[in-house]
């Protein structure tokens, strides 16, 4: 493709660019002497799994990678024991080195889903970051004022009600901005939450003398709830590890209109197919479900392959749209000295539900049945007796249930 055709793709689904013309400047420069473009995106490992709202900037380093530039996947495992105050509204608790560890590795695990390893460079900011010392951190910190980082929002609000800021955290952009300098970065990839740091980051680089990096500011992923950002801790997300009829299942549940997010911010389709797909929906030539299917297809097959996404597609209508039961559930045995159990009880064993509160608030929104009946009644007793069970949790889960009684009694 030429030049312009190359900006245009690159430029799908980026919220905010500084600039477009420096990175038209940059591609030309690039093709003139036959020299890709370095391509940086960081994370910080502070949770074991990736989701999809992580893959945003993943499949955005996959595009420059294919392009032929040099995408640095970078692990910020010195960064991590500092902990990023974006959004923040008191100090972010820092990890231990064991935590970090261990969570890099999975990343290093999960992110060959999405890119060429053979083609991908793994970077930790320990690298250069650790031997920097003392008077390397002492000249890099004199490059900057408390006035610039007091423009932060979240450092001004937090001044303003007199909520502690640590030194540290003054830090954090700082030596973010640091690794573009190390890596001599051409581009960097970052959520619009960090649009502070990424600026940093190309203040930094002049300061090193260094042509500052192009940012490319992509939108935050929302979850499935169509609200709030993609997380864990809500359960509105999709781990990019989980079974494919789960991901299948979880991604057909999205609403109509946020399925178009998701295909301009995870599809690799270009942006006038995606056009195109919404203008067949619009005019009636395509079921919205059925564009919602391409679209949970391509992203399961992108992390379990073809074959899986073909079945995850095939048990999602046999279930859903047959109203059947999945052919494979996993199975739970539930050993109890008591005649009857508590249901949340039941919910929290099988790990469906993370917490009590959490299965309580399902079982009253009735997204639990047993053995198809759905029980609103968040103090149910299930009997004990010998019998198989069906346990379906919400509007995807499904679990085979029986209990191990190991003496009589009444619960």
């Amino acid at each position: 493709m030429d030049i312009k055709e190359e900006l245009e793709l690159l430029k799908k689904g980026v919220e905010e660019m500084v600039s477009e013309e420096e990175l038209l400047k940059k591609l030309e420069k690039s093709r003139r002497e036959g020299r890709p473009l370095k391509v940086k995106a960081g994370f910080d490992p502070t949770a074991p799994d990736l989701h999809l709202g992580h893959t945003v900037l993943i499949q955005k380093l996959k595009q420059f990678q294919d392009l032929g530039h040099q995408v640095i996947f970078l692990i910020g495992d010195f960064t991590g024991m500092i902990g990023d105050p974006t959004g923040r509204s008191e100090t972010r608790k820092a990890l231990t080195p064991r935590e970090i560890e261990e969570n890099a590795r999975t990343y290093q695990e999960q992110v060959f889903k999405i890119l060429d390893p053979d083609k991908t460079v793994v970077a930790f900011n320990s690298q250069w970051l650790s031997p920097l010392g003392a008077e390397g951190l002492v000249r890099l910190a004199a490059k900057y004022t408390v006035a610039r980082m007091l423009e932060r929002d979240d450092f001004k609000k937090r001044f303003k009600e007199g909520v502690p800021i640590h030194i540290h955290e003054f830090l954090y952009p700082l030596l973010q901005g640091y690794d573009s300098v190390a890596l001599e970065a051409d581009v960097e990839l970052g959520g619009t939450d960090q649009r502070f740091n990424l600026l940093v980051a190309r203040d930094i680089q002049r300061e090193y003398g260094q042509e500052p990096e192009v940012i490319m500011m992509l939108p935050i992923l929302e979850g499935l709830d169509g609200v709030h950002k993609m997380s864990k801790s809500l359960g509105n997300y999709v781990g990019i590890t989980e079974p494919p009829r789960e991901m299948f299942g979880k991604l057909m549940s999205i609403s109509d209109e946020l399925m178009w997010r998701y295909y301009e911010l995870l599809s690799d389709l270009s942006p006038s197919e995606i056009r195109a797909k919404e203008e067949m929906v619009a005019r009636g030539e395509l079921h919205p479900k059925r564009a919602k299917m391409d679209l949970a297809r391509e992203i399961v097959a992108r992390f379990h392959g073809e074959e899986a996404s073909r079945k995850a597609e095939e048990e999602f209508e046999r279930v859903f749209k047959e109203r059947q039961l999945p052919s494979e559930m996993p199975e739970f045995t539930i050993v109890t000295d008591k005649g009857t159990i508590w249901l949340p009880r039941i919910l929290t064993s099988t790990r469906f539900a993370r917490s009590t509160s959490e299965a309580i608030r399902t079982i009253q929104q009735g997204g639990v049945r047993w053995d198809g009946e759905r029980i609103t009644d968040k103090d149910a007793e299930i009997p004990c007796d010998d019998k198989e069970h069906v346990l379906k949790y919400g509007k995807k889960r499904f679990a085979r249930i029986r209990f191990d009684v190991r003496s009589g009694g009444k619960g």
